[in-house]
């Protein structure tokens, strides 16, 4: 099997991690895949804030659960956080944004870090702490959180593979 295809059929979410970061040209390779992901007329709307700091990231999650109305960690344990922002100004920054975080999640996987698409960054960046930390980070409110992705090394045995849900698939030939 070809090793693109690979790397896309075995990825899987992990839901804990033992909290190391992620090595520092690691997670370049990384954030350059997420620099690449297409995007509508090519206009590159998104943003990426990779944090790595122990408390910053607890305070992410205690806001991301809150959003939630839960008081667990959302980021699992996880040492590494990216946050993906979109310029909401640009129509298709939503779809953007998703092929940033689709970009990430994959590239970990293929670089041997395990990941996560954790939601909310939306509803994180909405409150007034949220924004002040768009202010502090030089971000435009018109920037609007797609997802928080985040990475490390599961404490776990990764999972497996599920069966494919039939009927996903629908071919129209020329017959």
């Amino acid at each position: 099997m070809n090793e693109v295809i690979k790397c896309l059929t075995e990825r899987r979410s992990v839901r804990s991690y033992d909290g190391r970061p992620v090595p520092d040209d690691v997670l370049e390779e990384i954030l350059a895949a997420g620099e690449y992901a297409p995007s509508g007329m090519d206009r590159q709307p998104t943003i990426m804030v990779a944090v790595r700091n122990k408390d910053l990231i607890a305070d992410l999650s205690m806001m991301n659960a809150a959003v939630k109305g839960s008081s667990t960690d959302p980021f699992y344990g996880a040492g590494t956080v990216i946050i993906v922002f979109a310029d909401s100004t640009v129509h298709t920054y939503m779809e953007d944004g998703a092929l940033v975080m689709g970009n990430l999640l994959n590239a970990a996987h293929s670089l041997g870090v395990d990941s996560c698409w954790i939601h909310r960054a939306r509803e994180v960046f909405e409150t007034d702490e949220g924004k002040a930390l768009m202010k502090k980070w030089g971000i435009d409110e018109k920037y609007k959180g797609i997802g928080n992705c985040i990475l490390g090394y599961s404490d776990k045995p990764y999972p497996g593979t599920k069966p494919r849900k039939e009927g996903r698939v629908i071919y129209i030939n020329n017959k």
